[in-house]
């Protein structure tokens, strides 16, 4: 990972331009977990710590402006770089991190580049979609997961593929671990939001009903609530919950267990990737930690 974190460090100074430098060093660099796949696929191919470095810069624009767009103040337990400064910075540096990213990932293989490039164009359609599902209660389970794939799974996906190309092994096996892995990955985070307290989330519980999500453990909870419940809880929704209502929204869900549904999912998703990733020890610790992560 050092030499992931060097790429990085020159790909910002190649920008040429301190202002970036400096508001690059204010972003908490996260759990790197793509770089860590990417290493971790094609450990011997000279170009795998630029690809990972590549992309992390791509997914580091996207939380940018998904902190716009969430008007988030904080990301990663620090003030995002649009509380800090403003949107319009945030949104500026976002697109400098993508127009580099792409600057670089021009000099790989076409397929490589390809993989990644249309990644790229999928996670800004998922976002679309999350802000367009925020504007009501969703209850549809497979237009949720069709998001969540989109804004999540794919580039975890295609760094998956993009490195098995490089290490000339198995790419749809690495795609289909890589997708599984978002998937389950971003399931547990919806369940940490609920269960994790704000000072391990590094924001505020139930954080993403209030932004307007109805993440998996929501969706179950709805079609198990009678019709006065149901109108209840989609009433409570993308607002200020009072500690009356979270504790009322929380019960229900202890009640129908709706966050172990949730996991389920998660659980069964991770044993797929492990099923096709069986032999390779090391990614399937990667899906064991992840699915360990307490709630």
């Amino acid at each position: 990972m050092q030499r992931v974190e060097k790429e990085i460090e020159r790909l910002i100074q190649e920008c040429d331009y301190d202002e970036v430098t400096r508001l690059f060093n204010t972003l908490s660099g996260g759990k790197r977990l793509r770089a860590k796949l990417i290493l971790k696929i094609a450990p011997n191919h000279k170009d795998a710590p630029l690809l990972a470095a590549i992309v992390e810069l791509i997914h580091g624009a996207s939380l940018l402006h998904d902190d716009v767009i969430d008007e988030a103040t904080t990301r990663r337990g620090v003030a995002s770089v649009n509380a800090t400064e403003d949107s319009k910075t945030a949104v500026m540096l976002g697109d400098i991190l993508y127009s580099k990213a792409f600057t670089e990932l021009v000099s790989f293989d076409k397929e490589v580049a390809r993989t990644i490039a249309s990644s790229v164009t999928s996670l800004s359609k998922g976002e679309m979609m999350d802000v367009k599902m925020a504007e009501s209660f969703n209850d549809d389970e497979e237009l949720y997961l069709d998001m969540l794939y989109l804004k999540t799974a794919t580039l975890i996906e295609s760094a998956a593929r993009a490195s098995a190309i490089l290490a000339s092994k198995d790419e749809i096996a690495h795609a289909i671990y890589g997708r599984n892995l978002g998937l389950s990955f971003q399931i547990i985070d919806d369940i940490l939001d609920i269960t994790a307290d704000a000072k391990t989330l590094g924001k505020p519980a139930l954080n993403d009903f209030v932004e307007g999500k109805c993440t998996l453990p929501y969706i179950y909870l709805y079609k198990q609530l009678d019709d006065d419940a149901k109108k209840t809880l989609v009433s409570l929704h993308a607002k200020e919950l009072s500690q009356a209502d979270a504790t009322w929204i929380k019960d229900n869900m202890n009640k129908y267990k709706t966050i172990e549904k949730s996991f389920e999912l998660a659980l069964k998703l991770s044993n797929e990737a492990k099923e096709v990733m069986s032999k390779d020890l090391e990614l399937v610790g990667i899906l064991d930690t992840m699915i360990k992560r307490t709630f």
